[in-house]
């Protein structure tokens, strides 16, 4: 950043202060307990003029007529850029996470499960995408009926996961229709992924039933073949924008006075349960490795104005398939907030990785 350019130790060793102290109590912060926080032998009239030329560079700024500073999201860039000193996970967190992501074999559970961890050791909010469906294979699909039109869908994605789902077809069907449209869907389908399983069932109900007779071979298929691309449609329609990611604690951030504005909180709230601009936030920390920090109007997304986002992409093999994160105020701790965040999407990898998992 430009800034530091311009800075000399002493600013800079100011500007760490500052932020420390601000970030510690959440008051503006005067000359007098800068004095004592930062160990330099400045009068105070001196760290005034350094704070009046880190606020001309707009990166501190006077609340209301207070005479204390606060950090600005400049500030607070710098800071985390230049001047944090991360702090390694203490080793009771460490084992809390280990721990919690080893107790389940099925991906939601642990998807959940690192959300929930992330929010009650942070107290801010912890939020974790689900595996990307187009990273998600399928190995396997079976066809049960239930009662009437209600059949149960048992697949298996990946190496080892197992999902359910009921569907309601258009009619009801035997056994043996269940099974047949089960085999040739198999056939066709398997390892292949999600993503592409339901494109290529939407283009197959699209093609007229004479190229699917002449794709078979057998002209009595056609039906069967239409119906178990029906159910397939069913069975993988993207109709559950739940799926998408798993959000806790996001009541935490009702503790913090800067969040509890009730037009912020209702922004907020308003933008996790629309989750459209969350998940493209989101969808951009994929694209990055390591650590990536959002402070502020930084993430382009009018809801986070007051927020800070800090993620990491999380992946199975050397496939990047999902991102994990704290959502918080910008006054957070950064350098225990980012190892939580980057440790716990290394574990949650590790858990989803069904070649780390050794046998007990």
């Amino acid at each position: 950043m430009g800034n530091t350019q311009v800075l000399n130790e002493r600013s800079l060793q100011l500007l760490k202060a500052l932020v420390e102290r601000y970030i510690s109590d959440g008051q503006p912060v005067g000359s007098r307990a800068l004095s004592k926080d930062s160990g330099l032998k400045l009068s105070p009239a001196t760290i005034r003029n350094v704070m009046a030329d880190l606020e001309d560079l707009g990166l501190l700024h006077s609340p209301h007529t207070s005479a204390g500073r606060v950090p600005t999201v400049s500030g607070y860039r710098l800071f985390v850029d230049t001047l944090l000193t991360v702090k390694p996970l203490e080793a009771k967190d460490l084992t809390r996470l280990y721990q919690g992501l080893s107790v389940s074999d099925d991906s939601s559970d642990m998807i959940g499960v690192a959300s929930r961890l992330l929010a009650e050791l942070t107290q801010m909010a912890g939020v974790v995408t689900l595996p990307k469906r187009e990273q998600v294979c399928l190995r396997h699909i079976e066809f049960l009926s239930l009662s009437n039109t209600r059949v149960l869908v048992i697949f298996v994605t990946n190496e080892q996961e197992v999902h359910n789902k009921i569907i309601h077809t258009s009619k009801v069907f035997s056994p043996a229709e269940l099974q047949q449209a089960a085999n040739y869907l198999n056939v066709c389908y398997s390892g292949r992924s999600l993503d592409a399983v339901r494109k290529a069932v939407l283009k197959e109900l699209q093609e007229d039933r004479e190229r699917m007779t002449n794709l078979a071979g057998k002209p009595d298929m056609t039906q069967e073949m239409l119906d178990a691309v029906k159910m397939a449609q069913l069975a993988f329609d993207q109709d559950n924008d739940k799926d998408d990611y798993v959000l806790t604690g996001e009541t935490n951030l009702m503790d913090f006075s800067e969040l509890s504005d009730m037009d912020r909180l209702k922004q907020l709230f308003e933008a996790f349960s629309q989750k459209q601009g969350v998940i493209h936030l989101l969808d951009q920390c994929m694209k990055a490795d390591g650590v990536q920090i959002f402070i502020g109007e930084e993430s382009g997304y009018r809801a986070f104005d007051h927020c800070s986002l800090v993620t990491s992409s999380y992946s199975v093999g050397d496939q990047v398939v999902g991102v994990l994160g704290v959502i918080g105020p910008t006054r957070m701790a950064y350098e225990k907030i980012i190892p939580f965040v980057d440790v716990t999407a290394k574990l949650l990898g590790a858990a989803l990785n069904p070649k780390s998992t050794a046998p007990l």
